[in-house]
Parts: C-alpha cells; sequence; structure tokens
C-alpha cells in the first residue's frame, strides 16, 4: 500500500486537500452532533417538538458530538501514526488503528488524568473526548482485548449495525491510495468490532464513496466506483442493494423524510443508513439542508447525519459547511488541528517527522 508522495503535491492541491480534509472531518462532526439531538425518535415526535419543518437549527444553539465523532478522530489518529511508524520500516495501518481504537475505548473507562497513559499523544489528551456518548455496544466488547481481528475472523460476527460505518469516513481521505486497498483497509478495520458482512462492506463503500468525492468525483460516480468493487465481495447483497436504492430514489421526485425512512434510516443496519446518508447527500441543495434531511426521520439520526456530512464534507471542503453551526461545534478546534495534521502528514511527511511530531505521535 502507498500513498502519494510529497513530491507531486502544488500549493493549489494541498491547499484543496486540506480543505477537503477539514470539510470531511468537520462535516461528520457536525452532522452527527445535529443528528444526536433528535436521535432515535420518529419523525412524529421531532415535528411535535421542533415543528412541522422539524429540526432545522442546533438544539439550544449548542453541537455535542457522540461517540461516532471520538472513534472518527482516533482513526485519524491512527493513520496518522501509521505514517510515522512507515519512517522505520514499519507499515500496517489496520493495526496502527484498532490500536488508536484501543486507545478511545481506554477514554471510555476514564481513569482519571492521574492514570492516563503519558504515550497516548496530544489527542489523548483532549478532556472532551472522555465523555460517553452512546458508544455502540459492538465498539465496547470489540475493543474489550487487545486481540486483533481479521475479516475471516472478525469479532461480533454477527453485528451488523452501524458503529463501524460511523468511524470509516476518514479512511477514504488516503487519495493516493487506489480504491480497492481503501476498501480492503476499511473492511479490515470494520471487523474489529462488527463482524457481518452488511457491516464490514458498507464500511468500505463509505471510504471509497468519500475517497472519490475527496479526489473532485461527484458522490453518484464515488458511490458507482464502490458498487463496482463490492460486486466481487462475498455478502455484498445487502449493500449493493440499498446503494442502488438510492441512486434510484433521487429521480423519484422531492427529497422527503418519508423516503429517507424507506431506505432504511428507521433501522440501525450500516447499509440502510449508509444508502439514506447517499441520498440525502445527492438531493440536498446545499450542506444545510442535505443535514437536516439526514436529521429528520424516524430512525438512528446522528449516525445518517454523520455520514451525510461526511460525504458532503469532503465534496464540497470546509467553506461550504454552515459557519453558525461550526460555531456550536464541541471540540472544533482540536478538530481543526488533527484534519490539518493529517494534511500535512500526506503531503509534506518529510519535513513534519522531528522529534516534537514523534511526541504528538508517539509510536510503540
Amino acid at each position: 500500500m502507498t500513498t502519494t508522495a510529497a513530491a507531486v503535491w502544488g500549493r493549489t492541491e494541498q491547499q484543496d486537500f486540506r480543505s477537503r480534509v477539514r470539510g470531511c472531518l468537520l462535516g461528520a462532526a457536525v452532522g452527527d452532533a445535529f443528528g444526536a439531538g433528535v436521535h432515535e425518535r420518529t419523525l412524529e415526535e421531532i415535528r411535535a417538538e421542533h415543528g412541522a419543518a422539524g429540526l432545522a437549527e442546533p438544539p439550544d444553539g449548542t453541537l455535542p458530538v457522540t461517540a461516532a465523532t471520538q472513534m472518527g478522530l482516533f482513526t485519524v489518529d491512527g493513520l496518522i501514526r501509521a505514517h510515522v511508524r512507515r519512517d522505520g520500516g514499519v507499515w500496517h495501518p489496520p493495526t496502527e488503528i484498532h490500536r488508536a481504537h484501543l486507545r478511545w475505548a481506554a477514554t471510555q473507562r476514564d481513569w482519571g488524568p492521574d492514570e492516563r497513559r503519558r504515550d497516548n499523544g496530544w489527542l489523548g489528551r483532549q478532556e472532551w473526548l472522555y465523555a460517553r456518548r452512546r458508544p455502540p455496544r459492538a465498539c465496547l466488547t470489540g475493543l474489550g482485548d487487545e486481540r486483533l481481528g481479521t475479516p475471516d475472523r472478525p469479532k461480533n460476527p454477527d453485528a451488523a449495525d452501524s458503529g463501524a460505518l460511523a468511524r470509516s469516513a476518514p479512511l477514504g481521505l488516503l487519495v493516493g491510495w487506489e480504491p480497492a486497498l481503501v476498501c480492503q483497509l476499511a473492511v479490515e478495520c470494520a471487523a474489529q468490532t462488527h463482524g457481518a458482512p452488511s457491516a464490514t462492506l458498507a464500511a468500505g463503500a463509505l471510504a471509497v464513496t468519500v475517497h472519490g468525492a475527496a479526489r473532485g468525483a461527484s458522490v453518484e460516480a464515488a458511490v458507482g466506483t464502490a458498487l463496482e468493487l463490492l460486486a466481487a465481495r462475498p455478502g455484498h447483497e445487502p449493500v449493493t442493494e440499498a446503494l442502488t436504492r438510492a441512486l434510484g430514489a433521487v429521480r423519484e421526485g422531492v427529497p422527503a423524510a418519508d423516503r429517507v425512512t424507506a431506505l432504511g434510516a428507521d433501522e440501525d443496519r450500516a447499509e440502510g443508513q449508509l444508502a439514506a446518508a447517499v441520498y440525502c447527500a445527492l438531493v440536498g441543495e446545499d450542506v444545510r439542508h442535505g443535514l437536516r434531511l439526514a436529521a429528520n426521520h424516524d430512525g438512528p439520526s446522528a449516525v445518517t447525519a454523520a455520514v451525510a456530512g461526511a460525504l458532503l464534507g469532503a465534496q464540497h471542503g470546509e467553506t461550504a459547511l454552515p459557519p453558525a453551526w461550526l460555531a456550536a461545534l464541541e471540540g472544533r478546534g482540536a478538530i481543526l488541528e488533527l484534519s490539518d495534521d493529517f494534511a500535512m502528514e500526506l503531503t509534506q511527511a518529510t519535513a513534519l517527522h522531528t522529534p516534537t511530531w514523534h511526541a504528538r505521535y508517539p509510536t510503540p
């Protein structure tokens, strides 16, 4: 597996890539937090509280994130450390990402500042990440030991929920990789907590779709690439069928909440959440509209909106995100810092690997 050499990145390309990385991570976090305000409420309940239009702005003017954003940020931390370790001749991203997710699992036990490991790097010292925000059970049990699962022998073999999907978008930001390798990495990482083929392949499909969007393709074209790659994988049918329905729904009339629900947003299954989010990203008039569609339906709104936000952010960059929503986002400064570190690691790695950088991203 190789990444694009830093030498091929011009200044404009670096700036565009940084904007897309920021857009993806911030968009996922904003969508996650926005949808969390009505998570698992029915559309009828949402409208009863917020009016006929449903939830239109952040509740109470604040946007606290859930475990999906927490795990997504640790995914990025693991990717950066994988690149740092490559300098020492060690290169196995699934292992580094697994270690990063174990560090996230430790935050959910909250041992207290005096008992936390000092080699966790700067991200592990962010106090706001220690809040327990509805982590999926499969994520906690799958990361209850240090054993590395594989697609053939996954953790939680029957887990089909969207817990792995929600953290997989950052893997698509490896824009120098081939799409097939991005898909494989996402599948391997999903298998650490979720073993059902629909869950692991939905994670792979999302990563490939983000990958295409971050490289400048339309979301529809990126989904087409994902469908091509899924076709050869056993157990792909639920994900393929869900994504195909999402593409077809775009041509079925004015976007509506019942259509989002019908695509599977009302069930916490990875393929349904992915399909609903793809639909919202395709039909949204802008990011705000897309996120409103992704949040106002029957089902786990935080996941649908997080995935839609990641897709829209990767496609359009950070400037397309609602400024007022960004201002209300919990941890915005840390997300920006991590985004920029990741973008620099992929474009300027040889100039970064100093003692200070290794202290920020320590490796065994």
